[in-house]
């Protein structure tokens, strides 16, 4: 079974890529039922499989993170995950063979996925949907593209409803978002100038060699830690010229070997690279984590922009084992795939509840393996519901960064000079003293000079993903930890794109839920970073003053690779030892201290201080000493 899962997740064809969602993205027009739906087309569906006994193995993940308990790190293969927490083969036939009677045939592609493959007909029948055809039309340098979606919920059926927890792929809509920006001054078509302090490059000109400068990585780089053994992980929604990152490593004066990644194209890929499907998030994921460990290995999972993509990307991922961790820069809004161009009369799909658990049982399994996973906490400051919704404001956060079993990564701000060029006004120069939590309520006199309000200048809200979940209670290695807050009281989300506007939901106020994200480094476009892309529309460039947690993600990612050398194992849920140590007297102050206090500026709404904050978490990480912390930990 295991192998013909493998064998149905990699696959070297190649289709027209999707372009993610934007805010620019016209409302999709439905052009009635599934012409395919009569022919002898197959579609193929991903049903997420209910693990056995999610306590216990919530229990188990708990007492290997424990060094008083005889489980610490003895970290499990996919094998013992299967057999202790799995569904039973034999459960699995049973379904198979019940899908078998509507024409279908299912096979398992992992310990939590089921493939299901069969005529349009057959699958509409079995699940009891119609699926319609729609079309998005062009905008800007985005071309028109269609889409199938179903016209109500989904159902499982009775039988098959003990072993399988969803339906995903019934819908081919793209839904998530990459969590990069281009800077304020690229956005309003100023120019902007900026002086770095203690830096290798300029600002907007940064590489990984200011990375391991600022964040203190040259020590280890120093004794020889290059993540030599190591194995980086990429699971992403658009693919990439793979020689832009082999470009960029020999800029930066990186020797590597010119094997190193290995791309899985995951139920069919995303198709050829464009900049309207996100390929540059993908290429400088993969020069980011790969230039801070530069003798690890590099496996890119890249898959379809939908639900089913997503999480068959992950599973493929975890399943192999091979990465010994894992960075996604993509997301959404935890609540929510995206409702804006939802073309379904009822939103809720039931895809929702289904997929944040089938992630989440992924991610687990990921944990008690060993693996540890990243994922950029957003570029809207506190309000996640906003990218790239136009819903009413509400504190928020994304997803998956939100769950539990993985590190979510957020935002700061470098301190130095930036000079915005202005015609016809004198330049403004803004001078930031120290790091902070990124936002850019700093601009704010900038666009008052432009005269534009915050808004339409583009500047809110945008800034490092943080707050609370309510989707996902408080974890343990949470509990106790100073600056945890929960979830504000009173709010309530419309989608304004209506007249009247539509009432969504009510967000459970005052709940103690998981605070993200849990670690931070610069992500503020303005004191940000160059990518070397291979653009579909501009050719070969060098795309500057970029930036968002989709840096931050695989920078820490590779950090992980080095790490992983260093102390000689896997590391696994990075939170448990993070917390633990920013617990610890001495987290901040002293020459070994593992962490950087940002006590100063906001992500709109939380604020940074000394300690724990859903602004950016526990602060930004001294690379060097924190290795040394973990390697007495571990």
């Amino acid at each position: 079974m295991a192998a013909v899962g493998a064998l149905m997740f990699i696959s070297t064809s190649v289709m027209g890529s999707t372009p993610y969602p934007t805010k620019e993205t016209p409302a999709p027009k439905d052009l009635g039922v599934l012409k395919a739906a009569s022919s002898s087309s197959t579609l193929t569906l991903t049903l997420p499989l209910k693990l056995r006994n999610a306590a216990a193995a919530d229990a188990l993940l708990q007492s290997l993170s424990d060094k008083s308990s005889a489980n610490y790190h003895k970290f499990l293969t996919p094998a013992q995950f299967k057999a202790q927490f799995g569904v039973s083969d034999d459960d699995v036939a049973v379904a198979a063979a019940y899908l078998a009677t509507y024409g279908l045939k299912a096979e398992r592609s992992g310990t939590t996925a089921l493939q299901v493959t069969g005529s349009p007909a057959n699958i509409q029948r079995a699940f009891k949907v119609t699926l319609h055809d729609y079309l998005v039309a062009a905008h800007g340098a985005t071309p028109e593209f269609h889409f199938q979606a179903p016209t109500v919920a989904a159902t499982v059926p009775a039988e098959i409803s003990g072993v399988v927890s969803g339906v995903l792929g019934l819908s081919t809509r793209p839904e998530f978002v990459p969590h990069k920006m281009q800077s304020a001054a690229g956005r309003l078509k100023i120019k902007e100038t900026a002086k770095s302090t203690g830096l290798v490059n300029e600002f907007g000109f940064l590489t990984v060699a200011d990375f391991d400068k600022y964040y203190n990585v040259l020590p280890l780089s120093a004794k020889g830690i290059t993540g030599k053994g190591r194995t980086l992980g990429i699971v992403t929604l658009a693919s990439f010229t793979p020689s832009d990152a082999f470009k960029y490593w020999k800029a930066v004066g990186l020797k590597v070997d010119s094997d190193r990644i290995k791309v899985i194209n995951i139920d069919g890929g995303p198709g050829a690279p464009s900049d309207a499907s996100g390929s540059d998030e993908t290429t400088l994921d993969v020069e980011q984590s790969g230039g801070i460990a530069p003798a690890a290995d590099v496996v890119v999972y890249q898959a379809p922009n939908t639900n089913q993509g997503f999480l068959d990307a992950f599973v493929s991922a975890v399943e192999s084992n091979k990465a010994d961790s894992i960075s996604v820069s993509w997301g959404d809004w935890e609540w929510f795939n995206n409702l804006v161009n939802s073309p379904v009369t009822d939103p809720y799909t039931g895809e929702i509840v289904s997929e944040l658990t089938a992630f989440h049982e992924v991610f687990l399994q990921a944990a008690l393996q060993g693996q540890t996973m990243f994922a950029a906490a957003g570029d809207s400051g506190a309000y996640d519901v906003n990218d790239p919704t136009d819903f009413s404001l509400a504190l928020s956060v994304d997803s998956p960064a939100s769950d539990p079993y993985i590190t979510a990564a957020g935002g700061t701000t470098l301190a130095g000079k930036q000079t915005y060029v202005l015609k016809g006004l004198p330049n403004f120069v803004v001078n930031i003293p120290k790091e902070r939590v990124w936002s850019w309520d700093y601009l704010v006199p900038l666009c008052d000079e432009l005269q534009l309000n915050p808004v339409d200048c583009g500047i809110f809200p945008v800034g490092g993903g943080g707050g609370v979940s309510f989707e996902w209670a408080l974890p343990f290695y949470q509990s106790g930890v100073s600056g945890i807050q929960k979830t504000a009281s009173y709010q309530s989300v419309y989608d304004e794109d209506t007249v009247p506007p539509t009432f969504l939901i009510d967000i459970p106020g005052e709940y103690a839920g998981r605070n993200v994200p849990d670690i931070s480094a610069n992500a503020d476009p303005d004191t940000g970073y160059v990518i070397y892309y291979t653009s579909d529309v501009n050719g070969y460039e060098l795309e500057t003053f970029y930036g968002g947690t989709s840096f931050v993600g695989p920078e820490l990612n590779g950090v992980i690779g080095l790490i992983g050398q260093y102390v000689g194992t896997r590391v696994g849920l990075l939170n448990v030892p993070l917390y633990e140590l920013q617990k610890a007297s001495g987290a901040y102050t002293g020459k070994e201290a593992p962490f950087n206090v940002i006590d100063s500026g906001n992500n709109d709404y939380y604020v940074g201080r000394d300690g724990y904050s859903p602004a950016v978490g526990i602060g930004t990480l001294n690379v060097s000493n924190f290795a040394e912390a973990l390697k007495k930990i571990f």
